[in-house]
């Protein structure tokens, strides 16, 4: 079944990518989203028009709702103001959501890629990649691991999102490695505070693609957090996709 405005955003992408050549939108809605996000994906930080951004913000917050959006307000904790909540970090209203970045800090520009990077840039819509673009020409380098930027959120239903960039393990896991997986939930943490948000969700930064092991990235996680919550009154929320990870932290936490 068609979409028009889906298909207006195919066509408009298109016409920024005359080096692509000709492509024959499908019939299927499934089939057209993943070109309008293999589009998006690849698509240079760059403005767009207001008329894309209105269409866009449209059809995104349609697509968000029909996710289903989870509001922290209706979680309960299981330990005073820490949550575990096992979902998709996109549909969760809260005060901000962590993403786990590269050192770019654009996004993910590989097409339908399904690491969190490429989801949230997907549904929050161009202007996050632009906004982190604008961010990373004025500080004029990469960013470092265990620092953290943040940037409003778009269409994403939290406030904002604040991008982290973790350790890379590769191979054996080094007490440095820890230590930088520490200071990225410590400066996501103290970024939240600066800009006073009152909850944060955390994704389980390091554990996909940058190698780090689950059982361990989580201890550190929780630690640091229940450190932190001792000199500071921010509701922290450990957000999980995978079955095994909601296991070690309700281990960790119940």
């Amino acid at each position: 079944m068609e979409n028009a405005k889906l298909i207006s955003l195919i066509q408009y992408l298109l016409s920024e990518r005359p080096d692509i050549g000709k492509i024959t939108i499908p019939e299927t809605e499934e089939e057209q989203f993943r070109i309008y996000r293999s589009l998006v994906n690849i698509r240079p930080a760059m403005p767009a028009k207001e008329t894309f951004l209105k269409m866009e913000d449209a059809y995104l917050s349609e697509q968000i709702a029909q996710k289903g959006i989870t509001d922290l307000d209706d979680l309960h904790p299981v330990q005073e103001g820490i949550y575990l909540w096992q979902g998709d970090i996109t549909t969760l209203k809260c005060g901000a959501i962590v993403n786990a970045a590269n050192s770019g800090m654009t996004g993910c520009y590989y097409p339908c890629h399904n690491c969190i990077d490429n989801c949230i840039h997907t549904f929050a819509g161009v202007r996050l990649r632009y906004e982190c673009s604008q961010i990373m020409q004025k500080q004029g380098h990469e960013e470092p691991t265990g620092k953290a930027k943040i940037t409003l959120a778009y269409n994403l239903p939290c406030d904002y999102v604040i991008h982290t960039v973790g350790a890379i393990v590769n191979g054996t896991l080094l007490p440095e490695h820890c230590e930088q997986l520490r200071q990225c939930y410590i400066s996501c943490l103290e970024t939240a505070i600066k800009n006073k948000i009152k909850s944060i969700a955390f994704c389980c930064i390091s554990t996909g693609v940058f190698g780090f092991p689950q059982k361990e990235a989580a201890q550190i996680a929780v630690d640091t957090v229940q450190e932190f919550r001792k000199h500071h009154d921010i509701q922290v929320i450990f957000t999980v996709f995978k079955n095994s990870d909601y296991e070690i932290y309700q281990k960790l936490l119940l």
